[in-house]
């Protein structure tokens, strides 16, 4: 998968840092406290609590049972009812090119827990009646679905809800100033003190191999989240040909035109996840329309133009994203 690089990990001395594993992948952590307290028990236990909540790959999770139960229920989490209301949101706001219930599609086409083969047309189009987010409801404590092979999958907003809970942990704990980065998604609030500036993140190049990783710019960011989607690192060859993990809702079939990358900026990092797909299966022009409908959106679009790689940069952000002179923009 795509990541981030986060500029400055590892070199510092003063900021306090926590590391793990969760959601599959790492998170890193840098804040400054002045009495040196140290959250990592307390992060971990959180982050325990959102796995628990809307890992798909917990079978015992809260999102688990919704998808094995026959109309939904009421014993949900905090955690995974606010990361489906967030996920629903997004959902109806980009027309369904974000869809929490892409689940089915997902797994036909190898990219779940269970591998497979390419699925016929037939196939997909029988899964694709159950895929829709209407089909699912939050009223009151219950949270229904209105068949039973409805699926959700949290994939395009748990690691930025991830991060969203751990920021908001930190901010409740009266430090300010931190850098929090998960699989890539992240959040800068406040401002590097040992540097005495804002917090910059690198952007890596996603036209090179996964172990030749470079950078292609960099964003400088004070109180703001950061994603990217990509299809370049996470495929699979199915009878010679490549298919991305990104599943389009709407047409059931891999993404495959000509973005090759969205790195989206926004005030928190679950509406960035969520965003950073559903921009990637709108493709390019669908991408700039919503730019122009949601103004706290900003984005670095890495496409194809007949073959030439370009990168197009928002408006909005262009005062605080820096891309190496030698990459179009």
């Amino acid at each position: 998968m795509f990541s981030i690089a986060v500029d400055g990990f590892g070199q510092f001395s003063d900021p306090l840092k926590i590391e793990g594993r969760t959601m599959g992948t790492t998170y890193s952590i840098l804040y400054f406290d002045n009495s040196a307290r140290d959250f990592t028990a307390s992060i971990d236990s959180l982050l325990i609590s959102v796995n628990d909540g809307i890992s798909n790959y917990q079978p015992t999770s809260d999102v688990s049972l919704f998808n094995k139960s026959a109309d939904g229920g009421t014993n949900s989490s905090i955690h995974f009812r606010t990361a489906l209301e967030k996920s629903l949101a997004v959902a109806c706001e980009s027309g369904g090119s974000f869809d929490p219930t892409v689940m089915p599609l997902v797994n036909i086409w190898g990219f779940g827990p269970e591998k497979s083969g390419a699925p016929s047309t037939f196939k997909i189009d029988s899964i694709k009646k159950f895929v829709g987010y209407t089909h699912v409801k939050i009223e009151g404590k219950r949270i229904s679905k209105d068949d039973p092979n409805v699926q959700v999958d949290f994939g395009g907003i748990g690691q930025g809800y991830g991060v969203d809970v751990i920021s908001d942990f930190l901010l409740s704990q009266g430090v300010r100033n931190f850098l929090v980065e998960l699989g890539g998604e992240g959040f800068a609030s406040g401002r590097n003190l040992q540097r005495g500036e804002k917090w910059k993140v690198g952007i890596v190049n996603p036209l090179m191999p996964k172990d030749e990783q470079e950078l292609m710019g960099y964003a400088v960011l004070e109180d703001e989240a950061f994603t990217t989607s990509g299809n370049y690192f996470n495929y699979r060859v199915i009878d010679g040909k490549k298919y991305g993990h990104t599943i389009s809702p709407v047409t059931g079939f891999p993404v495959d035109h000509e973005l090759i990358s969205v790195s989206l900026f926004a005030p928190d990092c679950s509406t960035a996840d969520a965003w950073d797909t559903a921009f990637f299966v709108g493709g390019k022009s669908k991408s700039l329309e919503f730019l122009k409908q949601h103004k706290s959106l900003g984005a670095v679009l890495v496409y194809l133009d007949n073959g030439t790689p370009r990168v197009f940069v928002s408006d909005n952000i262009k005062h605080k994203i820096f891309v190496n002179p030698h990459h179009d923009h």
